[in-house]
């Protein structure tokens, strides 16, 4: 009986050992969990915080390249302006050319009327190169093909020795600024 008192003591011994061990066991695995949960919060924290960054620097990017939208536009709108600043003045001019060009075409007969066409010549080529010098371009019309962008048919005619489509007369010139048309040219056309 001794013998079995003995063991039964050593086995309560063993047993309370082995109910401590699997204790301080649990109590590291709790302290790990613990610690990898809260590394796990910090973790996700830091992902909140880098998102919530990286969007406002997308934020700021965009606002950066509308900005540089806005100032290229107007750029572009500052450039057509320069070089189509001048259109206005040019529209009513051509009329005055129109007259020039009629009045010149009047044959002189005196001394003094050959003198002021002559006047009148100078003045009339000193303009039409001063708005050269700014962009403005006659339309070739005559014995060119018909292009609807460049030339208003006012006039059909039969020519059988040219083309159909080819310009038989020019009735008033066509003027453009640089490549925009500021007026068609007044054509007679070939069937």
């Amino acid at each position: 009986m001794k013998e079995n008192q003995e063991f039964e003591e050593q086995l309560d011994e063993n047993l309370s050992e082995n109910e401590q061990e699997p204790t301080e066991a649990t109590d590291q695995l709790d302290v790990e969990v613990v610690e990898e949960l809260t590394t796990e919060q910090e973790l996700e924290k830091k992902i909140d915080e880098l998102t919530k960054a990286l969007e406002e620097e997308g934020k700021k990017l965009r606002v950066m390249a509308d900005m540089e939208n806005v100032k290229r536009r107007a750029s572009l709108d500052y450039q057509t302006l320069q070089t189509y600043r001048a259109q206005n003045v040019m529209v009513n001019i051509l009329p005055v050319l129109d007259n020039f060009e009629r009045a010149l075409a009047v044959e002189a007969k005196e001394e003094e009327t050959k003198a002021l066409l002559t006047g009148m010549d100078m003045v009339y080529r000193s303009l039409v190169e001063a708005l050269k010098s700014d962009g403005l371009e006659e339309i070739e019309a005559l014995d060119q093909e018909f292009d609807p962008n460049f030339h208003q048919a006012v006039m059909t005619g039969n020519e059988e020795d040219k083309d159909s489509g080819i310009v038989l007369e020019e009735l008033q010139k066509g003027y453009k600024l640089k490549e925009r048309v500021l007026r068609p040219s007044m054509v007679k056309v070939n069937e």
